[in-house]
């Protein structure tokens, strides 16, 4: 292990000299064909709603922000080695911890014939079937201050390798570099009742974000049933939040990044018009071994009222074995949806769902529409409020932090 530490920074140099002269330079000289390129994005202008007055002085109830993502494809030697540049930066005008430049991906890849793929950089690959939560998905850092689903994600520096064979498919990931979450700011909404010192996160392993994490999957589809079986061995995603006293006397919080073991199940099986959806874990962390899961299922009506749309009802069931010791409010919660496709050219979708937390009350609604205007624009709402929150809930510091998102893009 000493050996592979040395050798990450001088590894890590030469990959990120080599990506960039490809990027901005011509194709390899040992390219035996014209090279295909595409370049594809958007831009965004978005406003941020919170109708309820703030906890705390420092917050405001408009937010407005705007964002732009980017992608650069470009392949050559026959489509075997492919390169993929995605920028994204957001500037929000309240939030000066949201206003953030990340690379989504940053990655080449070389595809061989012989059923084999090679692939160096910084990548966003995404494991998990369920709607409500993701269990199983552990590779990238979660972008916290762009959304509040999880959902959005860091690029995280990898070395992989996949094998594509009659039995199955199995990808095996080398990740040198840990990214830290990013937290809104003091001025952030939604947010935390006491500041963050996000500069200040420690970290169980000496080795701190240079701890080399590893990852294996195997996954595998037999007739109507997708599955994979995943481990992952490194630094936790998802931080502890500590509280510690400044000289000052001022209470504050600071990340806490801990060592997991995790080993995934995801199963999804497609019957007419049901698809059955499961996520399982075992965890070894702070807290020893535990177990958590998710699952239900989507029914969807086609060509309801003797329309072009379809209905889709989502059920799911959350569980974890740590039960209040856990760090998601999700423990013993009940999800239910409903998904409206339109079908027609603008592509109009809604989603609604609502979960109930079974023990407390509690009661977290959302929403999300999203429809076309014209070629290139795309106009999206969201909104998202928590009702009957309790003390000990995890979301408690955010029960006032109820929030339609209104945002108008023009793709390129």
């Amino acid at each position: 292990m000493k050996l592979f530490s040395s050798m990450i920074p001088q590894l890590t140099g030469m990959t990120a000299a080599t990506v960039l002269g490809w990027v901005i330079g011509s194709p390899p000289a040992w390219a035996d064909d014209a090279p295909r390129s595409e370049w594809s994005g958007y831009m965004a202008g978005e406003l941020r709603l919170f109708p309820e007055a703030p906890l705390r002085g420092g917050q405001v109830v408009l937010y407005p922000a705007l964002s732009a993502q980017g992608e650069y494809f470009r392949a050559w030697d026959q489509g075997h080695k492919q390169l993929r540049f995605t920028p994204f930066v957001r500037l929000d005008a309240q939030d000066h911890a949201r206003s953030h430049v990340d690379l989504r991906e940053l990655a080449v890849t070389h595809l061989d014939d012989a059923n084999w793929e090679v692939s160096v950089g910084l990548r966003k690959l995404y494991w998990g079937v369920t709607e409500s939560r993701h269990l199983v998905d552990i590779l990238n850092q979660t972008d916290a201050v762009e959304g509040i689903d999880g959902e959005d994600k860091l690029g995280q520096p990898m070395l992989s390798a996949g094998f594509f064979q009659d039995w199955g498919t199995l990808n095996l990931y080398w990740m040198p570099y840990f990214r830290e979450r990013t937290l809104p700011g003091w001025q952030g909404r939604p947010g935390y009742f006491y500041r963050v010192r996000q500069n200040e996160a420690s970290y169980e392993s000496p080795a701190q974000a240079w701890h080399q994490d590893f990852a294996v999957r195997y996954s595998h589809t037999v007739d109507m049933w997708d599955f994979s079986l995943s481990h992952f061995s490194g630094t936790a995603r998802e931080p502890q939040l500590r509280s510690k006293t400044e000289a000052s006397g001022a209470l504050v919080l600071y990340p806490y990044y801990y060592q997991l073991e995790q080993t995934g199940l995801t199963v999804q099986a497609t019957t007419d018009a049901w698809l059955w959806k499961f996520e399982g874990v075992t965890r070894h962390d702070l807290q020893g071994r535990s177990l958590a899961a998710v699952g239900g299922f989507e029914y969807t009506f086609v060509g309801i009222l003797e329309s072009d749309a379809d209905l889709g009802l989502i059920s799911e069931y959350m569980w974890e074995e740590q039960g209040n010791n856990s760090l998601s409010p999700f423990q013993n919660d009940l999800m239910v949806g409903g998904r409206v496709t339109l079908n027609d050219t603008q592509s109009t979708e809604f989603l609604a769902g609502a979960i109930a937390d079974l023990e407390s009350h509690a009661l977290y609604l959302s929403v999300e529409a999203s429809r076309r205007l014209g070629e290139q624009w795309k106009l999206s709402l969201d909104g998202w409020s928590n009702l009957n929150l309790k003390s000990s809930d995890p979301l408690y510091s955010r029960r006032r932090d109820s929030m339609l998102q209104l945002e108008l893009a023009r793709y390129f």
